[in-house]
């Protein structure tokens, strides 16, 4: 007889100086009506740890404190090793995101009816109701270059909206490439399988990287909308750091290498790193 539902799905988030975003998430997880056996709380060696623990210790959950800040990626697979071997899926949020009730128990069901998914994701909202574009394509080298090109001085270029799939039904289950990582389920066998998240993305794409290595594996990465859950930091804001732009691109360009990794791509691979560092130099200085 398989294990009760509740103890078979455990919820992970990671908290760098997160303390105070962490309360809304914890109480919209146990709104749930698919009560998780676990949540685990990843501190990325945060000045707020004390205060990360007394949220915890208030809402049941549990704390896996880093000495030192491992990135999204590697937080959230210290969290995966935490938990018993009893737990067949995870969640994996960020801690600014508000889940609907029936979430977890949607993600949860799509999972069990469909042995092929490897993740999937909910309909990421916006604070402002509008649909975040959560489930796209893997960038191909048109659609790649497209977008990184065009999508400042102009949005709604076709290669931005193929790679966000802005022309999909945002109400409609479907398969994707990749699914946003501020939300997903994940199949824990297949998330294994493929040893998580790659390291050595510390921020940006860590997502695109495992959609991409679970489709490459022969899992499907599904996107199911009746699962609903708001991103509260979606619209924080639209300007970034000259670290964050630099980092950025550093994963792009991680995430290039990867794809094109035969031999006989090392010149795709060499024009693309070109382009990208100097786009890197263009809206660093547009930052400044």
């Amino acid at each position: 007889m398989p294990a009760p539902a509740e103890g078979r799905v455990a919820v992970v988030t990671v908290s760098y100086n997160s303390s105070a975003q962490l309360p809304p998430f914890l109480e919209s997880v146990a709104r749930s009506t698919l009560a998780p056996g676990h949540v685990v709380i990843v501190d990325n060696a945060s000045r707020d740890v004390d205060e990360t623990e007394a949220v915890a210790r208030e809402q049941g959950a549990s704390v896996v404190r880093l000495e030192q800040n491992l990135g999204y990626g590697g937080a959230v697979n210290a969290g995966v090793r935490s938990l018993p071997a009893s737990v067949e899926y995870v969640l994996i949020s960020n801690p600014d995101v508000a889940l609907a009730p029936e979430a977890l128990a949607i993600l949860m069901t799509a999972a069990e009816a469909d042995a092929s998914l490897g993740a999937v994701g909910p309909r990421i909202l916006n604070p402002d109701g509008t649909t975040y574009p959560s489930a796209r394509s893997v960038p191909s080298i048109r659609t790649g270059v497209g977008h990184a090109v065009l999508a400042q001085p102009w949005p709604t270029n076709p290669w931005t909206r193929a790679y966000r799939a802005e022309s999909k039904d945002a109400t409609s289950p479907r398969s994707a490439g990749w699914l946003s990582g501020s939300c997903l389920l994940v199949r824990r066998t297949a998330f294994e399988a493929i040893n998580g998240f790659d390291e050595g993305y510390f921020m940006y794409f860590e997502d695109v990287d495992l959609g991409y290595r679970l489709g490459k594996a022969g899992w499907v990465n599904r996107y199911e909308p009746a699962a609903e859950a708001v991103h509260i930091g979606g619209l924080s804001t639209r300007s970034e750091s000259e670290r964050m732009l630099r980092a950025h691109h550093e994963s792009a360009i991680r995430f290039i290498h990867a794809k094109y990794s035969r031999p006989v791509l090392a010149p795709v691979r060499w024009v693309l790193t070109l382009g990208l560092k100097a786009r890197l130099r263009v809206v660093a200085r547009r930052a400044r």
